[in-house]
């Protein structure tokens, strides 16, 4: 088999970075993993390997910062009438299955994905969906990823073609962009202009108890269907969001 990294890289965010895109990783190096072992266990850095001891990071990161998965919580308090999941709470059967891809690289950023588009492109390809598939929109905006503005890239999937993924038994959607909905500036405009709820974040709050995985990478590398999707979030108890290190499992 050949596994196929969707996942973006870790790294520290710049210092002027917004608080919803900051990350932040201490690095303690070999050295002073060994002075910890001498303050801790007494055991001093000639009984170790090249007098180094454990290396260690320290990660300070918002859980949607990354590739990660969004759980219910994340969209409501309520799903449906009831208290909505959180991460750590989600049935791990969603987080392995077979993945379908839908191409939708031709729509422009603040461009709707409807659900006669979904349609038309699983005709295309000529793939049913089934219950626990895992459905990935390739929009082509993991080209501007960790680069000014990608916050603002992308088209958006809209609450009913959302709606339609769900009747057909999908529980995990993801996407190549910042977010699952249009956005957020384009929706901000347009939810003002309105002054009406329900046209902001429309699709995340379309009450549905299912999964977004956001900022993938790499989806261009994959064929349409013929390949499993393994994205388990962290297990972070109230999370409203996992990281995951998403990727595809294809067969040699």
């Amino acid at each position: 088999m050949r596994i196929i990294d969707l996942s973006a890289l870790i790294v520290p965010s710049p210092d002027d970075a917004s608080l919803t895109e900051r990350i932040k990783i201490t690095y303690s190096s070999h050295e002073e993993g060994a002075a910890l072992i001498e303050s801790l266990l007494h055991v001093p850095p000639e009984l170790l390997r090249n007098r180094e001891g454990w290396a260690i990071e320290e990660i300070s990161i918002n859980t949607h910062n990354s590739t990660h998965v969004d759980a219910p919580w994340h969209y409501n308090s309520q799903i449906q009438g009831q208290r909505a999941q959180t991460v750590d709470e989600l049935p791990l059967e969603w987080f392995f299955s077979d993945g379908v891809v839908l191409d939708m690289t031709h729509k422009g950023d603040g461009e709707a994905i409807t659900v006669s588009d979904t349609i038309s492109e699983l005709a295309r390809i000529g793939y049913t969906l089934k219950p626990l598939d895992i459905v990935l929109v390739r929009t082509g905006r993991d080209a501007f990823y960790n680069q000014p503005g990608y916050m603002f890239k992308g088209c958006g999937v809209t609450p009913e073609a959302t709606r339609w993924l769900y009747e057909q038994g999908v529980r995990v959607m993801g996407i190549d962009a910042w977010s699952w909905d249009a956005p957020l500036d384009r929706q901000a405009q347009e939810a003002l202009r309105q002054q009406k709820a329900g046209i902001f974040w429309a699709a995340h709050q379309a009450d549905l108890p299912y999964s977004q995985i956001e900022r993938l990478v790499n989806l261009a590398a994959l064929p349409p269907f013929g390949f499993k999707v393994a994205c388990f979030p962290l297990k972070i108890q109230g999370g409203s969001a996992g990281p995951t290190r998403a990727v595809a499992i294809l067969p040699d």
